[in-house]
């Protein structure tokens, strides 16, 4: 009796447990105030989708918007097409590969350039050579273009510089002259990203602030203005972009002064530093010493250091005498730096105020991925961080993102989009993309 007593208190209880089981219900997906029905992405690279130092068919297909874009789906968004290579031409443009590491760790990379869309050069005169690749023809929802900046939004000769844009214009297109503002808006839509301006700092950044100029930060304001007004004009939401810290990413921040020394120290321990052309104001420049605020670009030639160099005082060791110092293109110096991040941030206060002036979401992308460099981060239990190549985040060129750090990045997008209009967007699942492929 006493044996059946506790087993009919056993039974009770789990039966008032089983009664008492809170009904947890899933939030039902739902568009809030929002209209994703025909949604468009615009922007450079990292909207195209372009990893490891190119643009492929494998990174297209796993660009942020196209993440955000199946995402939507769920809330009634619409079909997301992008202007895709071919299986056939499906390396694109070419792209950086792993083939291995040498006995002292260095990643040994190699070139992809079979099956390209590659159909051709054209010499532009006072411009240079500008590769040209095979048309796309169907419809567009991702407008990203791989170079371009918003200071040139408006330029009508545009597609005769650029051959990523050049390959999505149309064929009437009179001479490539259609502005990137105007082609992005020729069909209605109801949604819009926008992450331009990344490289009207990345591009003076990574020539070492000798290949190129950062833009202006009143024409920079006066050009976001004008986008951010003729994409809401017809009563279209969306979400802005911050660009980020560009002297953050692992392009600048995986060679360094001190490691580049060291080794030149085990054959001579007598050297001293490697000497830089360092900016002293304005255009004047003044061989130095380097310091550790000093940043190395990721393509730094480690084996030219000491080399001889011709000059008028006899053959001198490249790096290693005020007359022969490192070339600009290899180095970020500590002016330089602040440069940069003086108009990064304030292109980002521009950035911000339209976007708030016009009742926009806001990514934060330049704090993001700062606090990812500072603190790293933790999806579904997985570290990343932003080391080259074993954080997990940045692909091999050192500047775009992996698969997994553009799903990252679209989650974002994706938690800005909803926080701001109501509504319920479903996350991707980060652990479906890939990171860095290994051989």
């Amino acid at each position: 009796m006493k044996f059946l007593k506790q087993h009919y208190y056993i039974i009770a209880g789990l039966l008032l447990i089983t009664a008492c089981k809170p009904d947890i219900k899933t939030p039902k997906p739902t568009n809030g105030g929002a209209d994703f029905s025909r949604y468009i992405s615009i922007g450079n690279s990292l909207t195209a989708g372009y990893a490891d130092g190119g643009l492929y068919l494998a990174g297209q297909m796993n660009s942020y918007p196209s993440i955000v874009a199946k995402q939507m789906q769920t809330v009634g968004g619409g079909v997301f097409n992008q202007p895709l290579f071919s299986s056939d031409q499906a390396n694109g443009s070419g792209y950086l590969q792993l083939a291995g590491f040498s006995a002292a760790g260095s990643p040994n990379l190699t070139t992809v350039t079979s099956n390209l869309a590659v159909r051709g050069q054209i010499a532009v005169p006072g411009f240079g050579n500008v590769t040209l690749y095979t048309k796309y023809t169907g419809d567009i929802e991702n407008y990203g273009v791989p170079g371009i900046k918003l200071l040139q939004i408006t330029y009508a000769p545009y597609g005769n510089l650029n051959g990523f844009y050049e390959r999505l214009l149309p064929q009437d297109s009179p001479n490539n002259t259609m502005p990137y503002l105007a082609f992005i808006t020729a069909k209605p839509f109801t949604f819009f990203s926008n992450w331009l301006g990344n490289n009207d700092a990345l591009g003076y950044a990574t020539s070492g602030g000798a290949g190129d100029v950062l833009t202006d930060p009143n024409t920079f304001a006066a050009l976001d203005n004008l986008l951010i007004g003729t994409l809401t004009a017809k009563g279209a939401k969306g979400v802005v972009a911050t660009v980020p810290d560009v002297t953050s990413i692992p392009y600048f921040n995986t060679v360094t002064v001190g490691a580049i020394v060291a080794g030149v120290q085990q054959a001579n321990p007598s050297v001293k530093g490697i000497y830089i052309n360092a900016l002293v104001s304005g255009t004047t420049y003044a061989p130095r010493l380097a310091t550790a605020s000093d940043l190395i670009v990721l393509t730094f030639p480690t084996s030219k250091i000491g080399t001889p160099v011709t000059t008028p005082f006899g053959p001198l060791p490249y790096g290693l005498t005020p007359y022969t110092p490192v070339d600009n293109q290899y180095v970020l110096d500590e002016n330089e730096i602040a440069l940069t991040r003086e108009h990064v941030v304030a292109f980002n206060n521009t950035i911000k105020s339209v976007a708030a002036a016009h009742g926009l979401a806001v990514f934060d992308a330049y704090t993001f991925l700062n606090n990812v460099k500072k603190y790293g981060l933790v999806v579904d239990g997985v570290g990343f961080d932003s080391s080259y190549i074993s954080g997990g985040i940045f692909s091999l060129d050192g500047v775009h993102l992996t698969p997994r750090g553009y799903a990252i990045v679209a989650n974002q997008f994706i938690d800005a989009i909803n926080a701001k209009y109501g509504s319920n967007i479903p996350e991707t699942n980060v652990a479906a993309y890939p990171g860095v492929k290994f051989p």
